[in-house]
């Protein structure tokens, strides 16, 4: 089992105190990115340590860490070559970029070379449609790439290089990369002196200064804030909502509910509860009963589409208290409606 360095555990403390005491727990995510930024991965151990630390139970870890893809969860190389085969990218060639470096690497997805350098994977979708096809290392984007550029970045991260990338910092390893999402800067020299934005963003860009396109109520002349009062903006005006035209009365939003409250209307909801917290919102009506011959056949034939057990009653719940329902509703002279509540009570 591994031991975990002093650093990592001076870093876990660190991290913890990001949150309120009584909020602890949601220090998990960047602790998984500890715990495998020591190893290349999260372990049984790391799950164990992120465990110890928080105060919860493995099974609750081992959920998060299940989850989210950025946690691997057997060893991993230092470089996760990513290849987008999503739809558009997959139209631009994407699957030929990943089926050649699945051939030239000897492996396939989630799969580690023997050398245990590169470990690749194919991506649902890389959100950078317009470079496409792409490819990352470590989450760092190669745009535009062909088979043959593809095979030429990995040949270079095998051999020792470490190819710069089309936009964003310069590379670093698996382990270096989860040393910055647990929350720790990138210590290395020049560590964000490479890469450039991509044309098709600066593109946008162009367009929104040729035709004085700005997002509404913001000013592109607004000084960035600073340590000198005169360059503090002016502080924003509220704005006011829009009549919305319903006559139904407004509900009271979750944060003027007591959390009992809205706990309550959670777990049993009824016909005075409405469906989302939100002003204008129609209060839900119960339909129609089924009248009591319709409800009568319908349970008799759904006893009889059950095999019977083993002690020859039908499978399912007991229904004796369907029954006594379905008595008073025949025989009850106050309204379907009470005749239905006091059964359900019974």
């Amino acid at each position: 089992m591994t031991v975990f360095t002093e650093q990592t555990r001076t870093r876990a403390r660190e991290i913890i105190a990001r949150y309120p005491v009584d909020r602890s727990r949601s220090a998990l995510l960047p602790l998984l990115h500890l715990v495998q930024a020591e190893e290349g991965y999260v372990s049984p151990a790391g799950v164990a340590f992120c465990a110890e630390v928080l105060g919860l139970n493995k099974a609750q870890v081992g959920a998060v860490a299940s989850f989210y893809t950025m946690y691997k969860r057997r060893p991993t190389g230092d470089w996760l070559v990513s290849v987008c085969t999503n739809t558009m990218c997959n139209v631009l060639g994407g699957q030929e970029v990943y089926d050649t470096l699945a051939e030239h690497l000897g492996v396939g997805h989630d799969e580690t070379t023997a050398d245990g350098t590169i470990t690749l994977e194919h991506a649902e979708c890389l959100a950078a449609c317009d470079y496409g096809p792409v490819m990352t290392v470590n989450y760092d984007f190669f745009d535009g790439v062909d088979p043959q550029a593809a095979v030429g970045v990995v040949d270079e991260l095998r051999a020792g290089g470490r190819p710069t990338p089309s936009r964003g910092a310069r590379l670093c390893t698996l382990k270096e990369m989860a040393v910055q999402l647990a929350g720790f800067a990138d210590e290395r020299d020049g560590a964000v002196a490479d890469g450039v934005p991509g044309e098709p963003t600066l593109r946008g860009l162009r367009l929104a200064q040729q035709h004085g396109i700005s997002a509404p109520g913001f000013d592109p002349n607004t000084p960035i804030r600073g340590g000198k009062p005169e360059d503090k903006p002016a502080p924003a005006t509220p704005a006011k909502a829009a009549p919305s035209g319903s006559t139904a009365p407004d509900v009271p939003a979750p944060d003027r509910k007591s959390p009992q409250l809205r706990t309550a209307e959670t777990r049993q909801p009824d016909a005075g509860t409405p469906a989302p917290d939100a002003p204008g919102t129609k209060v839900p009506v119960d339909g129609q009963p089924p009248a009591p011959d319709d409800a009568r056949a319908a349970e008799a034939a759904g006893a009889a589409a059950n095999k019977p057990a083993s002690d020859a009653k039908p499978a399912g719940d007991d229904t004796g208290a369907q029954e006594r329902n379905l008595r008073e509703a025949e025989s009850a002279n106050g309204g379907q409606d009470s005749a239905h509540d006091k059964g359900a009570q019974q």
